[in-house]
C-alpha cells in the first residue's frame, strides 16, 4: 500500500494536490479539540465582527467565534462522511464480492435487492425520516440511514471485478487447497478491489457530505449540531448577506469547496491508477 501511495505522489499531480488540500482540512478540523470555548454556546463574543487578528474568521450574529465554530463544524462533517462511507463500503464489499463469486440464486437475489435500492429516491426518503424521527434524528442516526442507501452502485462495480477474479488461476488453486468461501473473498479477492474501495470511499464521502449540507441548509437535521450545513442554515436564518455579514457564508462555502476539490482529486487519481494503461502513461512507460 505504501508503494501505491509513493507512486501516486510521485507521478500524479492531482493526487498530490488532493492530499495537500485534504490534509489541511483535516488539520483544521483537529484543531477543534483544542477549542477554548464550547462551540454550541451562543453570545460568547461580540456579534458580527469582521475577520481580524483577534477573530481570524470573524464572528457571527449569534456571538460565536467562526474560527472555532468552523473547526468543529468541519470535524463533524468529515466524521459524518467517514461514517457513511465506511458503513456503505462494508455493505458494498459484502454484497459485491459474494454476488460475483458465489453466483447463482445468491447473485440474483442480491442484485434484485441492489436494483431496488438504486431505484429508491434518496432525498425524499431522508426528508420523510426527518418528519418521522424529528428530534431523534441525530447525526449518527442520519449516517446509518444514508449508509443504507449509499452502497448499491459501488456493489455492482465490485461485483463486476469479482466475476473476473472468480475464474483466475489463483482462485482455482485456493479452491483446490480447501479454502472456505469467506477466506477466499477476504484473502484472495479483497486486495484486488481495495483501490476501487478507496476511490469509491472518497466519492461516497463527497455524496454524503453534500447531501447532509443540503438537508441541513433546509433545516431537515439537528440544527444545533455544528456542521457546515447548519452553519449555512443559521447564516441564512439571520439574513447574513443582507446585513453585511458576508464572512458567515463565504468562509463555510470556501471550506466545503476546498474539501470537495481535495476529495474529488483523490478519487479521480485513484480511478486513473486502477487503469494500467493510464498508470503506465503517467510513469512515462
Amino acid at each position: 500500500m505504501f508503494a501505491v501511495f509513493r507512486d501516486l505522489i510521485r507521478y500524479n499531480i492531482e493526487f498530490a494536490i488532493g492530499t495537500v488540500l485534504v490534509t489541511a482540512i483535516v488539520i483544521f478540523a483537529l484543531l477543534s479539540f483544542f477549542s477554548p470555548v464550547d462551540t454550541t454556546m451562543i453570545y460568547l463574543v461580540p456579534p458580527d465582527m469582521a475577520p481580524s487578528p483577534q477573530y481570524w474568521f470573524g464572528t457571527n450574529s449569534r456571538g460565536q467565534d467562526l474560527f472555532w465554530q468552523m473547526s468543529t463544524a468541519m470535524r463533524n462533517s468529515l466524521t459524518f462522511g467517514i461514517i457513511v462511507a465506511t458503513l456503505s463500503r462494508v455493505i458494498s464489499l459484502t454484497v459485491g464480492l459474494a454476488s460475483g463469486y458465489i453466483g447463482g440464486w445468491v447473485d440474483r437475489v442480491l442484485m434484485f435487492v441492489n436494483d431496488i435500492f438504486v431505484a429508491v429516491p434518496i432525498f425524499p426518503v431522508l426528508v420523510l425520516f426527518y418528519f418521522v424521527l424529528r428530534n431523534n434524528l441525530d447525526s449518527l442516526t442520519l449516517a446509518f440511514i444514508m449508509a443504507a442507501f449509499g452502497w448499491p452502485f459501488d456493489a455492482r462495480l465490485i461485483r463486476s471485478v469479482a466475476l473476473g477474479l472468480k475464474h483466475r488461476e489463483f482462485t482455482r488453486h485456493a479452491v483446490f487447497a480447501g479454502m472456505s468461501t469467506p477466506k477466499i473473498l477476504l484473502e484472495e479477492h479483497l486486495p484486488y478491489v481495495m483501490p476501487i474501495v478507496f476511490s469509491t470511499f472518497m466519492a461516497n464521502m463527497l455524496w454524503s457530505i453534500g447531501l447532509e449540507v443540503t438537508l441541513a441548509v433546509l433545516g431537515f437535521t439537528n440544527i444545533n449540531n455544528p456542521t457546515i450545513g447548519t452553519t449555512l442554515y443559521w447564516a441564512n436564518n439571520h439574513s447574513a448577506m443582507v446585513v453585511g455579514v458576508w464572512w458567515w457564508i463565504a468562509i463555510p462555502v470556501v471550506l466545503i469547496v476546498v474539501t470537495f476539490i481535495g476529495l474529488f482529486l483523490l478519487a479521480v487519481s485513484m480511478n486513473e491508477y486502477i487503469d494500467p494503461r493510464s498508470r503506465l502513461r503517467r510513469m512515462g512507460a
